[in-house]
Formats: C-alpha cells, sequence, structure tokens
C-alpha cells in the first residue's frame, strides 16, 4: 500500500480500459484553445463566472474556461502543484504542491504567494478552505492533518495518524467537519474545531482517492482506486446515519480520480460526475447508482480532477490533453459532450 499516489506515471497506455467503453452523446466540433499547461494537469477548481485555477507540472495557472486565455500565471512553488482550491466568495486560491508546501495567492495582486503555510514533511495532497474563509485544512502523505489560520499563517493545530496517507480533503457547507480520504482505504470525519476524528466509515477495499460533499451537507462521495476493471467504483456515504454505506457507482475499469455533486433543481434528478485514469467521465443518477450518460475523452490519457463550473458545465483536468470543457444537456436522455479543450 502507498505506491500509488507516491509517484504519478505518464504513461499512459497502462490506464486504457481492456473493454470497450459505450459514449453517449452527439459528436460535434470541440473548439480548441492554446493550451494552459504545457505538461499534465494534476487539479482544477472552477471559480465565477467563467474562471478557474489549476495546477501541474509547471505550477499554477488562473485561466477563463470559456475563452482559454491564461489571466495569470502564480510563480513559487518549486514542485509540481498537487491540489487547488478557494475560498467562497473571496479573491484567495489557495495551492498544495510536491515541494511539501501550501501558498495562498491574492488574485489580481502579484503574482507571488500572500502567504505560506510550512510544515509538512511530504508532499501535500489535501487542501480544503472553511465555508468562511478563515481556515485552511491540509493534510499530506506523512500521515498528518493540520489546520491553519490563513490570515496569519499560523497552525492552529496538528494530527497524526499511523498510516493516514491523506489523499483528498474537503470541508462539509456550513459546518465544523472536514471529509478526508486516505490510502488506508478509509473515509474520515475530522472536527474541525478540536482537529479529532468524530467518525470513521467502514474500510473500502481498495485506496480511497478522492471526495466532496453535497452542498446541503447531507452526503458524501469517495472513489476508490482500480484496475483492469476491479475496484475503481463511488461510492455514497450518508453523513447523518454513518453506518454503511448508501449507494455504490461501478463502471469505470481504472482508478476512479474525482468525484463531484451536480447542481440539480426540480427538473433534475440528484445526479453526481466521475474521471477516471480510464480516459471516461461518468454521471450517475445519486440514488439508483444507474449511469445517466459516458464520455470517452480519446487521447487524453488518465483523468485527473472534475470542476463544477455551473448547472451544466463540468472542466475536466487530463494528464495529456490540458483542460477539457464538458456540457451537459438533457433531451430525451442526458447527452455529455466535450466542447472545448485548452
Amino acid at each position: 500500500m502507498g505506491k500509488l499516489q507516491s509517484k504519478i506515471s505518464f504513461h499512459t497506455s497502462k490506464y486504457r480500459a481492456d473493454d470497450p467503453v459505450e459514449e453517449t452523446g452527439p459528436v460535434r466540433a470541440v473548439q480548441q484553445h492554446s493550451p494552459v499547461h504545457a505538461n499534465a494537469v494534476t487539479c482544477v477548481a472552477a471559480l465565477k463566472p467563467d474562471l478557474c485555477v489549476s495546477g501541474g507540472r509547471d505550477k499554477v495557472r488562473y485561466p477563463s474556461w470559456r475563452s482559454g486565455a491564461v489571466l495569470w500565471r502564480f510563480i513559487g512553488h518549486e514542485r509540481e502543484v498537487t491540489k487547488v482550491t478557494c475560498a467562497l466568495d473571496s479573491n484567495r486560491i489557495f495551492s498544495a504542491s510536491r515541494d511539501k508546501m501550501v501558498m495562498m495567492w491574492e488574485l489580481h495582486g502579484t503574482p507571488g504567494p500572500s502567504q505560506h503555510f510550512p510544515g509538512h514533511d511530504l508532499v501535500v495532497t489535501g487542501l480544503a478552505v472553511s465555508p468562511d474563509g478563515s481556515q485552511l485544512c491540509t493534510g499530506s502523505r506523512d500521515n498528518t492533518v493540520c489546520k491553519w489560520d490563513t490570515e496569519t499563517g499560523e497552525c492552529l493545530g496538528r494530527a497524526t495518524i499511523s498510516r493516514n496517507l491523506v489523499t483528498h480533503l474537503c470541508w462539509v457547507p456550513g459546518e465544523p467537519y472536514i471529509i478526508q480520504t486516505s490510502e488506508d482505504k478509509t473515509v474520515r470525519v475530522w472536527d474541525s474545531r478540536g482537529l479529532q476524528v468524530a467518525h470513521t466509515f467502514p474500510a473500502k477495499q481498495h485506496i480511497q482517492t478522492c471526495c466532496d460533499v453535497s452542498q446541503d451537507g447531507r452526503y458524501c462521495l469517495s472513489t476508490s482506486s482500480g484496475s483492469a476493471g476491479e475496484g475503481g467504483e463511488a461510492t455514497l456515504w450518508d453523513l447523518r446515519q454513518t453506518r454503511s454505506r448508501v449507494c455504490e457507482y461501478k463502471g469505470h475499469f481504472q482508478t476512479t480520480t474525482s468525484c463531484v455533486f451536480l447542481p440539480w433543481g426540480p427538473a433534475l434528478a440528484p445526479s453526481i460526475a466521475t474521471s477516471s485514469y480510464d480516459s471516461t467521465v461518468k454521471v450517475w443518477d445519486r440514488d439508483t447508482g444507474a449511469c445517466l450518460a459516458t464520455l470517452c475523452l480519446e487521447g487524453s490519457g488518465p483523468l485527473a480532477s472534475l470542476a463544477v463550473c455551473d448547472s451544466s458545465t463540468l472542466l475536466c483536468a487530463s494528464f495529456n490533453s490540458g483542460i477539457h470543457v464538458l456540457q451537459m444537456s438533457d433531451g430525451a436522455g442526458l447527452v455529455l459532450e466535450e466542447v472545448a479543450v485548452f
């Protein structure tokens, strides 16, 4: 255990699905923009209304997902960026890196970081900011989770659990709780007030790679590593009834790397989206587990990260072909298609 996240391979042949993948939706011309990154894109987060922040081997970028234009390049990290996130309704961006450092950046400010958060001994692989933007939670392969004051950079708490190689963090909206996935195959719920584990879900069979929380704070998702059709599922957990999983979403052939809850309303059933090393993005019915749409991004290599832009648009970061803009539409059935790449 522990090899999945320690080194990412950029050779894509090993991730291709052995069985054919059925793609749904009409084929149309994809708008090609100049690449935002020169190398693999490891993470992406959406900003409002039409902006995003992304990270990779060539550090942090701040492009428009509508035009593909790079508005800013942030300079400071010495190695590959592993995670990016932003504070809600603010001009602050946070990034984590293999250089063991976490940094805060001010949009429309200077290219350099406005705050540093040193303290981890290994690559930082988890990053979550509180809903009010006052606190930051970070996690690392050094088995630690840390809490920080975003204004002062002061470390407010540090917790270490043996074998807890953190893979992802996300903050529960409106709550003092943080969800964390780990290479020890568990999903933990942390209480940020004392930085204590409030609950641990039953362990899965595979490394847990990513997590997300629904906007109402009721559910969380986690994704699993996998290969050759074994593993690779996403799992839905109820944060109020925490004894067992609610639903599983099976269909990816390789490691599932990212999961997001999709916006929904009276005309649209609750749904989620996942991306995988098998180069596919899938949309699922949240409650039944049925796969509603599959899109295969040919030539993209492994897919690393998803971000929700609005009620019909997703961003998908890939190792080989940049950031893909995906559009969802609902007619006779849900259609998922690629409309642009940058």
